[in-house]
């Protein structure tokens, strides 16, 4: 039987181009399970580097990451990751500050209402004015 349409040849049985075909599926099944999702297009990341008043005080760093956790449900924050420095021995390596914090937000007017929010405002007055000593912020779009 031979039929050019469905791929078949002459001599070859309907049921070995049914497997094939079986196949094929499942392989573009599995490719497109492995792609990965773009980040969204407005999407945006604001770094904070922390000094201390008291630099390398660790009770002071566990507070910082506390109230950058306590931060972390607020709207538009999608993640937040904090923790102390890690020491460096390249010259390029900036390991001055105490604690970094990385938030990850779905667009820069989420980040701007983030910043105004009674709770941030709350707590960087109350829990981290009166142990910081220096703040420096990078914010930049995730394309």
């Amino acid at each position: 039987m031979s039929c050019a349409r469905h791929g078949w040849r002459a001599g070859a049985r309907p049921e070995t181009a049914g497997v094939r075909a079986g196949i094929l599926l499942i392989l573009a099944a599995a490719v497109a399970g492995c792609a990965v999702p773009a980040p969204p297009p407005d999407g945006v990341r604001h770094v904070v580097l922390v000094w201390l008043k008291e630099p390398g005080n660790p009770a002071h760093r566990r507070t910082v990451v506390e109230v950058t956790r306590d931060l972390a449900h607020l709207p538009g924050v999608l993640s937040v990751d904090a923790g102390p420095v890690v020491p460096g021995d390249r010259p390029i390596v900036d390991d001055s500050f105490d604690v970094g914090i990385c938030f990850r937000f779905e667009s820069v007017a989420a980040m701007r209402r983030y910043v105004v929010h009674p709770l941030h405002v709350k707590l960087v007055k109350e829990r981290l004015r009166p142990i910081v000593r220096r703040l420096q912020v990078y914010d930049f779009t995730i394309r």
